[in-house]
């Protein structure tokens, strides 16, 4: 697996919020359930995402995939009208309200995951919300904009068109249905940007092209337990030590070894946060010999030990 895929594996859906809203002018909706990840799309017409931070709107036309990043609020509303009240707005993963904070009434709920002001409005939207989290996310996710945005040509493809088809049913096993159909609209969506022009990917994509970072960003994901050294690294990829050092930083941004500690620390972070293994058994699955080594690098660089990391990871919300 390649350090993007290593990566895009990690970020997933469990319990998505989803929604179709089906909309007249003027229309507004408002997301302030402070998920870290929404993927809207417009399956008919066209609007603005306005990410709130007094930063210019980004259009989105007929088929159009924004991703947004960010706990932030963030709207999504009409071209005609910026002054509209919000239809509703998302409060939390199962609570929508109206502009005052009441509950949206049956004129709203058009169905199952389905909203809006009009059941025959010229504009169709389609939203799910990510509840993503961890060190592994967030090594992908801080390398993304605000607002990124894909535009498809000939209109939406197969993927959405069976999205926006399954979210008006309501059959058993249909929230799992959904988690994957996102999962796989998200990945797409951001394999699609990435090779942009207009994209900006972070240097441990660019340096995934080359054919010798690129080899041995594969050797790290794919065996991070391994005792890797700087001469290790650079036999796997068919270099001197000295070649593979060079380029890997220039590339990258930082030298073998500090990124292969980021992405061990990484690993170990949302092993502990998510399973019961022992954090002896942890350090070696992430390539430290013993708890105690991967302590001292834990508390290095993340100010505190993987106990008390482990700890507070699931401690409850307040």
């Amino acid at each position: 697996m390649d350090a993007l895929g290593s990566l895009l594996y990690e970020v997933r859906s469990e319990g998505a919020l989803f929604s179709r809203n089906h909309l007249a002018p003027p229309w507004s909706i408002r997301f302030a359930d402070r998920t870290p990840l929404t993927l809207v799309t417009m399956l008919r017409g066209s609007g603005l995402v306005d990410p709130g931070d007094g930063t210019p709107p980004v259009q989105l036309g007929e088929g159009d995939v924004a991703v947004v990043i960010g706990s932030e609020p963030f709207s999504l509303r009409d071209e005609a009208d910026s002054g509209a009240a919000p239809v509703y707005v998302r409060e939390g993963p199962y609570r929508c309200t109206t502009a005052d904070g009441e509950e949206i009434g049956e004129d709203i709920v058009l169905g199952p995951r389905v909203c809006g002001n009009s059941a025959n409005g010229p504009a169709v939207l389609l939203t799910g919300s990510y509840r993503v989290g961890g060190q592994v996310s967030e090594r992908l996710l801080s390398a993304l904009p605000r607002i990124l945005v894909v535009r498809p040509e000939g209109g939406p493809g197969p993927i959405l068109e069976l999205t926006a088809d399954e979210i008006g049913r309501d059959d058993p096993g249909q929230q799992a249905v959904l988690d994957r159909l996102l999962d796989l609209l998200l990945l797409s969506t951001l394999r699609e940007w990435f090779s942009r022009p207009e994209a900006d990917p972070p240097g441990w994509y660019r340096a995934l092209g080359d054919p010798v970072v690129g080899r041995a960003l594969r050797q790290i994901h794919d065996r991070p337990a391994r005792p890797w050294t700087v001469a290790s690294l650079a036999e796997e990829s068919g270099v001197s030590r000295a070649t593979l050092a060079r380029r890997f930083t220039e590339l990258v941004g930082e030298p073998p070894m500090a990124y292969l500690t980021g992405w061990r620390l990484a690993l170990a972070a949302d092993r502990l946060a998510r399973t019961d293994e022992t954090v002896e058994a942890i350090a070696r699955q992430v390539g430290y010999r013993s708890a105690f080594g991967l302590s001292v690098a834990f508390q290095r660089v993340h100010g505190t030990r993987p106990s008390h990391h482990r700890a507070a990871a699931r401690a409850p919300a307040a």
